[in-house]
């Protein structure tokens, strides 16, 4: 038996068994699969969208489902790593695009929708200034380099196990193994893959989530070095970890204090947490806020916003802020839709009301088979953690989370008519189409993998 008093025997005869039926249902993306690996490595365009043993092609979507090259409806809780909170064709973004395209596609040179989006960010999130460019990866790039640029400071710090993008600064300890990293107090970096140059990891320290103790350690020895730290408001890359009460105006306190510049990385939590995104939900400004996924609603772009001491250098050209494509009218023209037709505060209230019925609705099914799992969520997303305690930080992520029923959580999601992000994290995205129906299927799908673990 295994420390949950599950039969690990068990999950793994389950787990077998929704393979099988998972290969069984999927024989078209096998096909395309095979096709697709003489031309993509591992037969995808990210790596982050593998499943194994191959990914699911999809053809089309519409609201809150999707479909996929075999004919499988899913009801769609993946939302595009959480970008699609303003659903599937959405006729309001589509509207807009389409009336943008008659017009051109692209200029690069300024139009008035930029303007309107930066009001609207600067609105919501309460920073003055803000540019666009074209993913996460870049505006959290750029938020490393604005920073040093502020400071004259070359070190970043960063949280354990959360990911900022793929350049080399933040591309350390980001899924790092528990026995080489060192003390709380003493973090070892660890490189996230090859290809980053020692002299790189080398001026990227690290710190644990929610523990001011260790972060004020680490600022003892190092904090006249440091430029910025990043960090995101609330953890969800691994599950779904909020800060305890007070964290975060600690982390502002402290990095005030040593002069270094603070960044929130909102690319997850700025269109799916609250209307004012993380910043707003907890009331805590830093230094500048990254963005991007749903806050373009539904296209690739994201945006920096800063204050006034950091746009100066953008202005004064002193930090290089380029991009052929950062603004592009398609983009903004979905982006200003997005925020000023249909992510309404009115639309969080109504996102925030859903999460929390299926919340509720995953928290019973726990307690009424005694798994070893607990619900959280914010906003528009929420998850099931596999995991016997509370978790505060990645060490505790690590330690604790049960792989094998994350996993086998997965399958029955998937094989169920439910398209979950492939993974451990099995967090959800709810996007305005989601109905009360769609909710409870997500609901049954998981009571299912419950009743057959305890059967």
């Amino acid at each position: 038996m295994s420390d949950s008093g599950l039969d690990s025997q068990r999950i793994a005869s389950l787990t077998e068994a929704q393979q099988e039926i998972y290969r069984n249902r999927t024989g078209q993306s096998a096909k395309e699969y095979q096709r697709a690996v003489e031309v993509m490595p591992g037969g995808v365009p990210s790596s982050f969208q593998m499943m194994d043993p191959w990914p699911v092609y999809l053809t089309e979507g519409k609201g809150s489902q999707v479909w996929d090259v075999d004919g499988n409806q899913y009801t769609d809780f993946h939302a595009g790593f959480g970008v699609m909170v303003i659903g599937h064709a959405n006729p309001t973004i589509g509207e807009a695009v389409k009336a943008r395209i008659d017009q051109s596609t692209h200029f690069a040179a300024p139009t008035n929708d930029s303007i309107e989006v930066a009001e609207e960010l600067k609105r919501r999130f309460k920073l003055p200034h803000w540019r666009f460019i074209n993913s996460g990866t870049e505006a959290t790039m750029d938020a490393v380099h604005l920073a040093r640029g502020a400071t004259g400071r070359d070190m970043i710090l960063k949280v354990e196990g959360s990911y900022h993008g793929h350049h080399d600064a933040v591309m350390v300890s980001v899924a790092p193994p528990l026995d080489q990293i060192g003390t709380r107090e003493n973090p070892i970096a660890i490189p996230y893959g090859e290809g980053t140059p020692k002299a790189l990891t080398d001026l990227t320290h690290t710190v644990p989530f929610n523990d001011v103790d260790a972060l004020k350690a680490v600022l003892e020895n190092i904090g006249d070095q440091v430029a910025g730290m990043i960090v995101e408001p609330a953890m969800m890359n691994i599950n779904i970890i909020p800060p305890k009460d007070g964290y975060l105006q600690e982390v502002r306190d402290l990095t005030e204090q040593y002069g270094i510049k603070l960044i929130f990385d909102e690319v997850k939590t700025g269109a799916t947490m609250s209307h004012g995104g993380a910043t707003g939900y907890y009331g805590v400004t830093p230094d500048m806020i990254t963005l991007a996924k749903a806050t373009c609603g539904g296209y690739p772009g994201g945006s920096i916003g800063m204050s006034d001491e950091i746009a100066q250098l953008v202005e004064d050209d002193r930090v290089k802020q380029y991009g052929t494509f950062n603004g592009n009218p398609l983009v903004m023209a979905a982006a200003k839709a997005a925020l000023t037709e249909v992510l309404t505060e009115q639309a969080y209230v109504e996102l925030n009301e859903k999460n929390e019925y299926l919340k509720k609705r995953c928290q019973e099914i726990i307690d009424t088979y005694e798994l070893p799992a607990y619900t959280e969520g914010i906003g528009a997303k929420g998850c099931v953690i596999f995991s016997p305690q509370r978790l505060y930080e990645y060490r505790d992520y690590a330690e604790y989370v049960n792989e094998e029923l994350s996993t086998l959580g997965w399958l029955y999601h998937m094989n169920n008519g439910i398209f979950m992000t492939p993974g451990v994290e099995e967090e959800w995205t709810l996007s305005v189409f989601h109905t009360e129906e769609d909710l409870d299927n997500y609901a049954n799908a998981f009571e299912a993998f419950a009743k057959d673990l305890r059967a």
